[in-house]
Order: C-alpha cells, then structure tokens, then sequence
C-alpha cells in the first residue's frame, strides 16, 4: 500500500521540475494527482500519463479565481482535497538593490507569495469540512539565509516561510498541518532560465548546473527534484502527522554554516601566509 493511497493533491507548478517530480512520486505512492499549471501542453501530457490518477487544471497562481476554481475542479474530480502543494514560482526581479524595479518586485511577489496565499485560502475550507489536510509550500534555502538568492526571491521565500507558520498556527485546531520545504539550488529548467539559459538548452543547462552545484554542500553531489519531493511526500503523508507549522531545509547540510576547511584554506592561509595543514 503507497504512502499517499486514497489521497487526492493538487500541484502548482506542477509540469515541470520539482512539482513535476512531485507528481510522479505522489502517484507511485497511491495518490490521484491534480496537475496545475500555466503550461497547458506539457500538464495535459503529464495528467494524462497518469491515466484515471491524473488531471490536468490551467491555473495562474496569481489570479483568485484561477486559484479557486482549480481546487473546486479538484473536488469535482476526485471528491476530495488532501494534500495541497504550493509550488509554483520563477525567478523573478535579479538586479541590484539600485536597480530592482518597483514591476520586478510586485511580480516576484505575487507570484510567489499571493500565489501560496491564495492555495493555502481555498484549499482550507475543503480541508476543514473533511476535517483533515496537508498543506506544503515550496520556500528556500534564501529565505532562512542571505545570499542564496537575488533581494526580490529571497524576500518573498522568507515571507513563505513566516505565512506557512501563522497559517499552521490557525488550521492546526482543524487538524489540517501546514508547512514548507526550503531547498538548495536545484538543477532545473526554471534555474536554468535565471541564469541566461534559454528552453532549448534543456538539458544542457541541467547537466552544466548539476557540474556547477556538485561541491555547493558538505554531501558532496548537487541536489534533485527527488530529492526535495521526497521530502514534500513525508510531509504530505500521515508519517508527519504531528509537524506542523515548520520550515524543512533540504541542503546538504549547507545552511549548518561553513566547512572548517573552506575557511582555513580561503581565509586564513592567504590572509596569513600560512601552510595548508595535511590532514590526519
């Protein structure tokens, strides 16, 4: 018996990378999957490779009633709503702080932060009804810490995380569990295209991020979709049935703070002319 069997999740973002390798995941776990998403041709053919198991909704996070009638699609479909993962996103505004504009900024935002608002909003009221729910939000690792992401994003991830707290704090009474995963730099399309890369380098770009991110963290490879899914999948399932309310970094280890060795042979041995010590 899968982990999610006789559950129903609704994906935002989820074509593609991290909501892409979501959906995959939930749908060997047992779930029927709601794929939403702006890109209607790849979420079509990702629904209907899951054949009785999947759906497809067209839903722009941005806009409330895009928001509310994909969850009462949803409903309609499959009669219930456990699991909700907010993941859709985008880089957003990447410029120096003199340089940010006041669009970039509002953008990054409302996609980002409204649009994890408005999932958490309508999927609660199905949730309480039932009288059960899970609720993911795809955070950061640049909202727990500085410099893992451009101003706009990081603010916004950080703003997820705070919401995915005082969300968790109100719907707790309802037994419905809110909280968000905050991942490293994930080698995925949608990095890809933050950094220069146009959708035609694929899988170039995903191979040159993977090579870039491999030594980023003490656990010495890049990190996933996998990785973090598995992660979503735990706090979707009853197996985190008293988490609530918390913010769950996937990193590598990265955000424990630096390795004593980066430190010794970037700082102090040419700050101090020192030998690289041999280890023991």
């Amino acid at each position: 018996m899968g982990r999610l069997e006789g559950k129903v999740a609704m994906i935002t973002g989820g074509a593609s990378g991290l909501g892409e390798a979501t959906a995959r995941l939930f749908v060997q776990e047992g779930a029927r999957v709601v794929v939403a998403d702006i890109d209607d041709a790849r979420g079509q053919d990702l629904a209907a490779s899951f054949k009785e198991n999947g759906a497809f909704v067209h839903v722009n996070v941005v806009l409330e009633d895009e928001v509310k009638a994909g969850v009462a699609a949803a409903v309609a479909k499959f009669g219930r709503l456990d699991v909700m993962f907010n993941n859709a996103g985008m880089a957003g505004a990447g410029s120096q702080i003199e340089e940010i504009t006041v669009e970039g900024w509002d953008i990054t935002f409302a996609v980002h932060v409204r649009g994890v608002l408005l999932g958490m909003k309508h999927a609660a009221p199905v949730m309480k009804k039932q009288g059960s729910g899970s609720i993911v939000n795809t955070a950061s690792m640049a909202g727990l810490r500085a410099g893992w992401g451009p101003h706009a994003y990081s603010a916004a991830k950080a703003a997820i995380i705070h919401m995915t707290r005082t969300v968790g704090m109100e719907l707790g009474e309802s037994n419905i569990r809110v909280n968000c995963v905050c991942p490293t730099w994930i080698s995925t399309p949608l990095f890809g295209k933050a950094v220069g890369f146009s959708a035609e380098q694929t899988g170039e770009t995903l191979e040159k991020l993977k090579e870039a991110f491999k030594n980023l963290h003490p656990i010495p490879r890049p990190c996933v979709p996998e990785d973090v899914a598995q992660a979503v999948l735990f706090l979707a399932s009853d197996e985190s049935g008293f988490i609530n309310g918390q913010a769950l970094a996937i990193d590598g280890g990265a955000g424990a703070g630096r390795r004593w060795m980066e430190f010794v042979t970037d700082t102090l041995v040419p700050a101090l002319g020192l030998a690289i010590p041999e280890p023991e």
